[in-house]
């Protein structure tokens, strides 16, 4: 499995990895939010996948326009990091395997245009 050899946490902006390949991602705060790995979060992506009228929840502070930053973050053994954020949300842990699944900069796998089929 890869593992980071550098994480830089910048609270009000993103997530800066260095992988061991050589390789590295920037993961924004508020995309790391939005694809929190936690229940909930999986089940809301699925709802707005199905529905785009879906809502999102507020913050806690009913204030959609405050900034939401990264309050503190922590290792989970060697294979993950928790991340708690100012909106209240802190039950995802995103595992560097998952981290890597979503990188927004990593070219993802595109598929193969179907053979033409036989003219008529």
């Amino acid at each position: 499995m890869d593992q980071p050899t550098r994480l830089d946490l910048k609270k009000d902006r993103g997530l800066s990895v260095e992988w061991a390949d050589g390789g590295t991602s920037y993961f924004s705060i508020l995309y790391l939010r939005k694809m929190s790995p936690s229940a909930d979060m999986r089940q809301l992506r699925d709802e707005m996948k199905k529905n785009r009228l879906t809502v999102l929840p507020s913050t806690p502070s009913g204030n959609s326009a405050a900034a939401l930053v990264a309050l503190d973050a922590e290792l989970v053994g060697n294979y993950a990091i928790k991340i708690r954020f100012s909106d209240g949300h802190d039950t995802g842990i995103y595992s560097w395997a998952y981290l890597r699944e979503i990188d927004p900069m990593a070219e993802k796998p595109t598929k193969s245009p179907a053979p033409p089929g036989p003219l008529s």
